[in-house]
């Protein structure tokens, strides 16, 4: 009988992580919950002026996709390393890079991908235009695989380790930095009159970079932690 393939198990590992992920729905009602109420406080504590909250915007919608992202990095891998799953996958004749695959894909869905949809709406609230909202939404969409695919990195190189929860902020956010700088960036040229394409294709760039390079590296460092 043949091995699964690396497209079968980045299939399997997907199904299997949304399901665990629908029954936890507190969980991640949490997660969305915390991006919502962040970005909502800013406006009520700064100033009502429309050009203040317009340059507050971007930075703000972006920090608190990047706060959502690094707070629900512990249910990566955690549970399935406590419970004995992770083991069990690693040892599975499905590829681990595949598997790994699967489980991050399954966190942006479940995380990112809310967080981009969300964004545009919340931005209203600053006073940005159209054009700079879909900018908002295109850069969330680009940026936050990216904050999925490190973090699963910062997430499986702290398993098992104590305080793995602050260790792994400490290890994740400043390469979180240039997403935030260059996310928040393509925001601020679109609504000052240039284009937003440089900022942008770093975050393309960026992406390529974290899906071939991220899933090896996680794969390695789980079988570090198991040893």
């Amino acid at each position: 009988m043949e091995s699964p393939s690396a497209v079968d198990a980045i299939g399997w590992a997907l199904r299997r992580d949304l399901r665990v992920a629908m029954r936890s729905k507190g969980e991640l009602s949490v997660e969305l919950l915390f991006y919502v109420i962040v970005v909502t406080l800013f406006p009520l504590a700064t100033s009502p002026s429309r050009d203040t909250l317009a340059t507050l915007g971007p930075g703000v919608l972006w920090t608190a996709a990047l706060l959502a992202a690094l707070l629900s990095l512990s249910r990566l891998f955690a549970s399935d390393f406590r419970d004995g799953t992770l083991e069990q996958i690693a040892l599975s004749p499905a590829p681990l890079v595949g598997l790994v695959s699967g489980k991050i894909a399954a966190h942006w869905l479940t995380t990112g991908l809310p967080v981009a949809a969300m964004a545009p709406l919340l931005g209203i609230q600053y006073g940005l235009d159209a054009p700079v909202l879909a900018t908002l939404a295109l850069s969330l969409l680009l940026g936050t695989p990216i904050l999925s695919l490190v973090g699963a990195v910062g997430a499986a190189l702290t398993l098992g380790a104590r305080g793995g929860g602050s260790l792994l902020a400490l290890l994740v956010l400043p390469l979180y930095a240039p997403v935030l700088i260059f996310g928040a960036g393509a925001v601020d040229a679109v609504r000052a009159g240039l284009s937003a394409a440089p900022h942008l294709s770093l975050l393309a760039a960026g992406l390529l970079l974290a899906i071939l390079a991220a899933p090896f590296a996680v794969s390695a460092a789980v079988r570090i932690a198991l040893d």
